[in-house]
């Protein structure tokens, strides 16, 4: 068994647990906690049950023995009409009901004055593996191009990786989108899907998009925002002093996996080859997503955004923590050039920096100037 970050033990209330599918939710509450009743609406027979008639879960419930009870609904999000049972349970002053509720979409949830609660319930996250939780079974190799999704990541034989991977994208299409009724052109956002793969790391440029797919922008806009409500990817948005600057600047989106992205671009039969620029783009985008991972996990404070200036200087991650300000710019190689960071002195010019790092590849961290140059694994470890 690999040991997961998040320990669900050392929670008391009820939770709210998203992941991406096949993160590994389910098998980290049936291996870690001890459950009194549980629900699977991914079952079409339970989903239409409970469907049709939402009060049978307070009537089961309380006809459970005992008063400390935890009741585990996995994916909420197919019948979101139980979370008004839950809350009535939660209430109940005779018995200590707690839920975790798990969900590999949140969409429906942000949507339509659907009961969240009212706070009685804390919001948990759970990752694809992270280079700490493998320890000794992490290979940077297969993390940059098949990603660290559990399933995959575990399976040895490279045939069958591959198959997992596509298979992954194909049934997010079919169960998220389409069996959820997200949006009604399939085919269509197959086709911004794949074309969002190439675009995993930069600006988004919604009008080339729109004219590439063949909708409006504003659709494209709607589509991105499927795929960050359904947990495949998040936006990150560009650091400035001005909180309206940052919501009408253009953001970038990344992709919660380097596998998928390896997928959507039809490359897993490809070679990924050191020193080639499609391995630094895959350093960079795992080194993003894991950095989003371990600061969650630490339950870090932290906002992260990206910086570029009109003269195109740009830093790959910004972190802006309550009291200081770190500069990351991100490179796959061992020994990066000071041409290759300045966009690390030019954010520097405009916000004062408390630290100015390039994570790499390195073996030994040093200095030029200002700006540290260190391996991933220690910056991973100053989070």
């Amino acid at each position: 068994m690999i040991k997961r970050s998040l320990n669900l033990s050392n929670y008391k209330y009820s939770l709210f647990l998203f992941g991406p599918r096949q993160t590994g939710k389910t098998s980290l509450i049936k291996t870690t906690l001890q459950t009194d009743f549980y629900i699977d609406l991914l079952k079409q027979q339970e989903f239409l049950r409970y469907g049709k008639n939402p009060s049978l879960l307070s009537r089961e419930v309380s006809s459970l023995p005992g008063k400390d009870r935890l009741i585990v609904l996995d994916e909420i999000q197919r019948c979101p009409e139980l979370l008004n049972e839950v809350h009535l349970l939660l209430e109940e002053k005779k018995n200590n009901n707690r839920f975790i509720l798990t969900g590999s979409s949140a969409r429906k949830l942000r949507r339509g004055g659907v009961n969240l609660l009212g706070g009685r319930a804390q919001t948990l996250h759970l990752y694809p593996f992270t280079h700490e939780e493998l320890g000794e079974l992490f290979s940077l190799e297969e993390a940059l191009h098949y990603g660290t999704l559990p399933r995959i990541y575990l399976e040895k034989n490279p045939a069958e990786k591959s198959r997992l991977l596509k298979s992954y994208v194909e049934t997010y299409l079919k169960e998220e989108i389409q069996q959820e009724a997200l949006t009604r052109n399939i085919p269509i956002f197959a086709r911004f899907l794949e074309l969002a793969s190439f675009e995993n790391g930069n600006i988004i440029n919604f009008s080339n998009l729109s004219r590439e797919v063949g909708v409006h922008a504003n659709t494209i806009r709607e589509y991105f925002q499927i795929l960050e409500d359904t947990l495949i990817g998040f936006h990150l948005y560009p650091f400035k002093k001005s909180e309206r600057a940052k919501i009408v600047s253009h953001p970038k989106f990344y992709f919660f996996d380097t596998g998928i992205v390896t997928a959507l671009k039809n490359q897993i039969s490809s070679e990924l080859v050191v020193g080639s620029a499609p391995y630094g783009f895959s350093f960079e985008h795992w080194v993003m997503v894991e950095t989003k991972r371990i600061l969650d996990y630490r339950e870090k404070e932290v906002r992260l955004h990206f910086f570029r200036t009109s003269d195109k200087a740009e830093v790959d991650l910004v972190l802006e923590y309550s009291d200081a300000i770190w500069g990351i710019e991100i490179k796959a190689g061992t020994a990066p050039r000071p041409s290759d960071v300045r966009g690390l002195n030019s954010l520097n010019r405009h916000h004062k920096l408390q630290r100015s790092i390039c994570v790499c590849q390195t073996p030994r961290a040093y200095r030029h100037d200002n700006i540290e140059f260190i391996p991933w694994r220690d910056f991973f470890k100053e989070l």
